[in-house]
């Protein structure tokens, strides 16, 4: 693994380094130059009054005054919201402004992370570093991350380390300020339009120059999306399973085996241990045979469609579904609600990853990401339970996606069963129209 450097999309050059150290880079690198260019024409991304005076910011919630000085890393967040009069003295002070969710204040923002979140299969976060000239507001650090540093205005000097050891590479958890870090691998200084990217478990630090200020934004993802969180859901499963199923799982375990096995008996030469060790490796080997492995992808779906941001729609998305439907309330009663689809009317999701079935057990539910707040987890997880009459039906639209298809080609059994599902989720806002409804 190797961080890269990406300069701006204008340069002859698009990268200091020819070895790209992630899967995600090599899919990705020149998309998301596309990216910058929507954050960096749009100014809602950047700090400004309007933002605070707006919008209810409040400290260590939505964002964080740092500093780091003399080795020491220091947060000097007060209570309560955050007003320009106070926040703007802290920034003169020479604190860092760390804005944690950019994407509950800016569409920009949410668009961006809405687009990755759909590309990487993974939730993408963001946070918005804004950094007097002269200061540095973070110490050392690695983090649990894939990191993608935008510069948006000003420049930054970014020095990144190795992993120090084996078992810093790809951590699980980001680390606490770190010091013996070694000599930097890579030492440069971004300008507007620049992206850096290092894989998690790199050691980063940074600091502005001496004659500018620097906003970036940092784009974050694969957090805890690694082989071993998805076995984490896959074998208490298969365990359940084999035990259900196999009766070798279900036998007794020897009398007397506190006597030799445990951490006090490690050290004993006896052959009852080789005995019970080898009847452990046999049941594990077993255990494969059970595990339920498209209900664990299941579950970590469903963690991900909860995490994930609602999706960003286009006014012809917003016209042809739910959110524009002709209905009102005027002259004293509520008019245009008598919009229909029909069996021609051609329909299909919201977005690839708006809705996904998941099963457990005899039930198959359907969630969904519209309804999801641009605030992390603000809402519970959204389903809808399938009926069975449905399910043949909603595979079918999500493996449409992106082609319309009619409510009459659903594949259910009756025009009625047809009808239901259509309206049921134009209603829930997951669907839309090839052309907008109108009232009859």
């Amino acid at each position: 693994m190797t961080p890269l450097k990406l300069l701006n999309s204008n340069s002859s050059t698009m990268c200091t380094r020819s070895r790209f150290g992630s899967e995600m880079i090599d899919r990705s690198s020149v998309f998301l130059f596309d990216l910058e260019r929507i954050i960096i024409s749009n100014v809602t991304v950047g700090y400004n009054d309007l933002c605070f005076v707006q919008n209810d910011v409040q400290y260590g919630v939505n964002l964080d005054v740092t500093s780091y000085t003399n080795g020491k890393r220091e947060t000097h967040n007060p209570p309560g919201r955050a007003l320009p009069y106070t926040l703007w003295d802290f920034y003169e002070s020479g604190c860092s402004l760390r804005m944690l969710n950019p994407q509950a204040f800016s569409s920009t923002v949410w668009q961006v992370l809405s687009i990755l979140q759909e590309k990487f299969g993974s939730m993408a976060g963001a946070n918005v570093y804004l950094t007097p000239a002269r200061t540095q507001g973070f110490a050392p650090h690695y983090d649990d991350i894939e990191a993608f540093i935008l510069q948006l205005e000003g420049k930054k000097h970014w020095r990144v380390y190795n992993p120090r050891s084996e078992d810093e590479v790809l951590p699980l958890v980001s680390s606490r300020n770190q010091d013996e870090i070694g000599q930097p691998i890579m030492d440069v200084v971004l300008e507007a339009g620049d992206l850096l990217y290092f894989p998690r478990g790199f050691i980063h630090q940074d600091d502005c120059l001496p004659d500018t200020h620097s906003l970036h934004l940092t784009v974050s993802s694969f957090q805890r999306n690694s082989w071993g969180d998805l076995l984490l859901k896959l074998m208490p499963a298969a365990l359940e399973t084999a035990m259900e199923e196999d009766v070798e799982f279900r036998k007794g375990l020897p009398l007397d085996y506190l006597q030799f096995m445990g951490v006090q008996n490690s050290e004993k030469e006896d052959p009852r241990r080789d005995k019970f060790i080898a009847c452990v490796e046999g049941l594990m080997k077993k255990l494969v045979d059970y595990a339920p492995v498209d209900a664990a992808v299941d579950q970590k779906a469903k963690d991900f469609l909860h995490d994930c941001l609602p999706p960003v729609l286009s006014a012809e998305e917003k016209a042809s579904s739910v959110y524009g439907a002709p209905a009102r309330w005027g002259d004293g009663e509520a008019l245009g609600v008598t919009v229909q689809l029909k069996g021609q009317t051609q329909i299909r999701l919201l977005g690839a990853g708006a809705a996904r079935l998941c099963g457990d057990g005899d039930t198959v539910t359907l969630f969904y990401t519209t309804e999801n707040s641009r605030v992390y987890h603000k809402e519970e997880p959204k389903s809808i339970e399938m009926k069975a009459e449905h399910i043949d039906a909603m595979e079918f639209l999500i493996h449409s996606y992106p082609k319309f298809v009619s409510v009459a080609c659903l594949p259910c059994e009756t025009v009625e069963a047809k009808m239901s599902l259509a309206e049921l989720l134009f209603e829930k806002g997951l669907i839309h129209t090839a052309e907008p409804l109108t009232a009859e």
